[in-house]
């Protein structure tokens, strides 16, 4: 091989990889614009008591909840958090069903459902108690998750292996989390908001 080849080959080489880092410069970069229009756009339908409350949350706390949003698939721009509780109680039946009935398939599609819940308009800072949204009430959210849509998770898992029983178990695990949260952060009548514009408390 002479040696010019070999530069040449080298050059290429070069140029190969100063290409793909950027590709992948320009992929963050777009990626980061995204997440901050996303994040921009659910921020402009706050009421300015919320926006500030939520501006002084510590970025690693916005990155956590931003985390949560984003390992949801499905997103609505019209269903409150209430109407949202009612599907996952409706998911969390149909789970109790078909370990009820031997249905296998049922309750590890339904506890897929329920664990890939819709997230409400306007995400779920909205929703909280506005004295609620800080940094130390904030932090405990991950846990609760985990309780419930990991259990969930954990539930399909068992049931598609036919263990039922450990089914069972998880189902309970859910109930817990659920139960834990709302005793939280639930606002009274349930599942309502007045800190997003132009809403009522319906």
């Amino acid at each position: 091989m002479s040696g010019r080849y070999k530069e040449h080959l080298w050059a290429c080489v070069v140029a190969l990889a100063l290409v793909v880092v950027t590709s992948v410069r320009a992929a963050e970069r777009v990626a980061n614009s995204k997440t901050a229009d996303s994040l921009q756009q659910m921020m402009m339908s706050y009421k300015p008591e919320l926006k500030q409350k939520v501006m002084q949350l510590s970025p690693e706390m916005r990155a956590t909840i931003k985390k949560l949003h984003d390992s949801h698939t499905r997103k609505s721009q019209q269903l409150t958090l209430r109407q949202i509780m009612h599907e996952i109680l409706s998911d969390y039946q149909s789970i109790a069903a078909g370990i009820a009935t031997d249905n296998a398939e049922q309750a590890a599609d339904s506890a897929r459902r329920l664990a890939n819940h819709r997230i409400p308009k306007g995400g779920l800072f909205p929703y909280f108690p506005l004295d609620m949204v800080n940094d130390a009430d904030m932090s405990v959210l991950p846990i609760m998750n985990n309780a419930v849509e990991g259990s969930a998770l954990k539930l399909a898992t068992a049931a598609e292996k036919g263990d039922m029983a450990t089914a069972a178990a998880r189902l309970s695990d859910i109930m817990t989390g659920c139960v834990a949260c709302h005793q939280k952060f639930r606002s009274s009548p349930p599942g309502a908001t007045t800190l997003l514009l132009y809403t009522s408390r319906k």
